[in-house]
């Protein structure tokens, strides 16, 4: 089933998730929501935020790249109450959007390399070193889950240029081409 996207002012957005144990309710079923979502919306990761569970899950399937970067090939992973335990190497300033902030796009620094610990679906363990863009694409998905946008990344000056772009997606005259969940007005639900 294909879920809505939470954007930019919704307030899932901005909680930091919590941690889940395997015996969160219909686990399965969300993962495999997520992974139809975020096809559907052509993105390459989706957080839990983004489909306002406040839960430490997000989804990677970053094979679409691997013609640009070949170390994307077969890179879909689910990650599980992750935890960024070391970040190293040059910054590294690259363009990135998201499907919660439709039609923006801006140079985001991020580490070049991240070492991660995480529960895949079947609740194995894992440590791994990241470098490149698997790194970059896990840091964006890991700020959702802590409540940050890559927005929050950039200079106040750009905030400021944007600030009408994003009053527009937040209202919903920004249309994308896949259900977006809006910030609820007077506790209201919208939907569009």
């Amino acid at each position: 089933m294909i879920l809505p996207i939470t954007v930019i002012g919704h307030p899932t957005l901005k909680k930091v998730a919590q941690d889940i144990d395997k015996d969160y309710p219909n686990l399965g079923e969300l993962i495999k929501n997520m992974y139809e979502t975020m096809h559907h919306t052509e993105g390459i990761g989706l957080a839990a935020p983004q489909v306002n569970k406040s839960i430490r899950l997000f989804i990677i399937d970053a094979t679409p790249y691997e013609e640009t970067f070949k170390e994307t090939k077969g890179f879909k992973k689910t990650f599980i109450n992750a935890k960024i335990v070391n970040r190293t190497g040059d910054i590294v300033t690259m363009d990135e959007g998201c499907i919660s902030i439709p039609g923006i796009r801006e140079d985001v620094d991020r580490e070049e390399t991240i070492t991660i610990q995480y529960y895949d679906e079947n609740w194995e363990y894992h440590e791994e070193e990241y470098s490149g863009i698997i790194a970059r694409i896990i840091q964006h998905e890991y700020d959702h889950i802590d409540g940050i946008l890559f927005t929050d990344r950039i200079s106040p000056l750009k905030k400021m240029l944007l600030r009408t772009k994003i009053r527009n997606i937040s209202t919903g005259k920004t249309k994308a081409f896949y259900k977006v969940l809006l910030p609820p007005v007077k506790g209201k639900k919208r939907v569009l």
